[in-house]
């Protein structure tokens, strides 16, 4: 395995969410490059199944997309804050529901070209509702969608989202 070496860099911009670093890196045969790298503290993100089949889903408008998306609840790890809790965190505030069972389902990296963003996956079940509590600006709407119908979904292409797909995928496998 090959691996790039940082040997220096800046940071070009810091925000809220995340920030902008322009590193130099050396390459494995010794030639230098630019890498540009969104630094991001990671996500989580949870598929959570009522005792009916259906799972909970979130629809929200995302600037980045320029529409609204049809989603699993998600949310970024706050410091310190370990995976699982926060995807426990981020269910309650989303939908209001909280988790009996937790399975975790690994890791995804969404876009690991140019950003350290690592998105945690989770699978609950054993559901019991209750009142969301989303963050201040949060515009979100819970919904319950049967497994089967997201799946037709994710494949018909309505459904995009790749956190979603993912968890999806490794919930079945």
């Amino acid at each position: 395995m090959t691996f790039e070496r940082k040997i220096s860099g800046t940071t070009v911009f810091h925000g809220r969410v995340f920030s902008v670093d322009n590193d130099e890196v050396e390459l494995p045969g010794g030639a230098r490059a630019r890498r540009e790298l969104v630094r991001h503290p990671g996500g989580v993100a949870v598929l959570a199944e009522d005792g009916q089949g259906r799972v909970v889903l979130v629809r929200q408008y995302r600037y980045g997309a320029g529409e609204e998306t049809t989603e699993i609840p998600a949310g970024k790890l706050e410091p310190g804050e370990e995976p699982l809790a926060a995807g426990l965190r981020e269910l309650y505030e989303e939908t209001g529901y909280t988790a009996g069972t937790t399975r975790p389902l690994g890791f995804i990296w969404p876009t690991a070209a140019y950003c350290s963003e690592k998105i945690w996956l989770f699978h609950c079940t054993n559901l019991t509702g209750g009142q969301a509590k989303p963050d201040e600006g949060e515009d979100v709407r819970a919904e319950l969608m049967p497994l089967d119908e997201l799946r037709g979904k994710i494949m018909s292409g309505e459904v995009n989202d790749a956190k979603t797909i993912a968890a999806v995928m490794r919930r079945d496998g």
